[in-house]
């Protein structure tokens, strides 16, 4: 599967890796020569370019979510009308300017560079020790001794996803609990320099998030 994979996104793989090799050459003859330093610019180099497509993602899942008690409410009065549900419910939709397909679509073109960035750091091969070291890293293609980035990568998981919610019913909840654990306890076997891509990346799109919002905050604020 991982082969598979590997060679489904080899041309984004390539030009990650070539990517990475300049920010490497970079840092190195900054005196930077790990390759956790060339890993966290690429993560975020991915999260500004895609920062357009993130903005349409996260904006449609708090519109979806702001309307799903006015959802409930018609799925409850037409259960048994199937016909006039599904005709209350594009209403709706039209009515709150919601495009159920706009959150998904986004997230449809980042897959291949997440997914090109997941197999371009998998099995990277590090042409030094040092190199492969970052900072109480001993080395980023084996998992973090201390537990130190799983740990993050659960909490950054958990504030990322609790940023992006606003009204949530029982099945989200569960779902903000569960995602940030699996995603913790998975981060226990995989490379580090993956974990610390996975970390990087929440912590980029929780200050985006942050960016997008800091009006309705400082409302927030005003109001109380």
């Amino acid at each position: 599967m991982i082969e598979f994979f590997s060679n489904l996104f080899a041309p984004i793989i390539h030009v990650l890796q070539f990517i990475l090799g300049v920010f490497y050459t970079i840092t190195s003859a900054a005196g930077l020569v790990s390759y956790g330093f060339p890993i966290i610019l690429l993560t975020i180099l991915i999260k500004v370019v895609t920062y357009p497509l993130t903005v349409k993602q996260i904006k449609s899942m708090k519109a979806m979510q702001e309307i799903q008690p006015k959802m409930k409410k018609i799925q409850e009065k037409y259960k048994n009308n199937p016909q006039m549900l599904q005709q209350k419910t594009g209403e709706l939709f039209r009515e709150s300017g919601v495009n159920p397909l706009a959150g998904c679509l986004p997230l449809l073109v980042q897959m291949p560079i997440l997914m090109g960035m997941y197999y371009a750091l998998f099995n990277f091969t590090f042409p030094s020790a040092e190199a492969a070291a970052f900072f109480w890293l001993p080395n980023m293609t084996e998992p973090d001794p201390l537990y130190i980035l799983p740990v993050l990568s659960a909490a950054t998981t958990y504030l990322q996803q609790k940023m992006s919610s606003t009204e949530m019913n029982a099945q989200m909840k569960i779902m903000m609990t569960i995602m940030p654990l699996f995603i913790g306890w998975i981060s226990l076997t995989f490379p580090s320099g993956l974990v610390l891509y996975w970390v990087t990346m929440n912590l980029v799109q929780i200050a985006q998030q942050w960016w997008m919002y800091r009006g309705e905050n400082a409302a927030v604020k005003e109001a109380h």
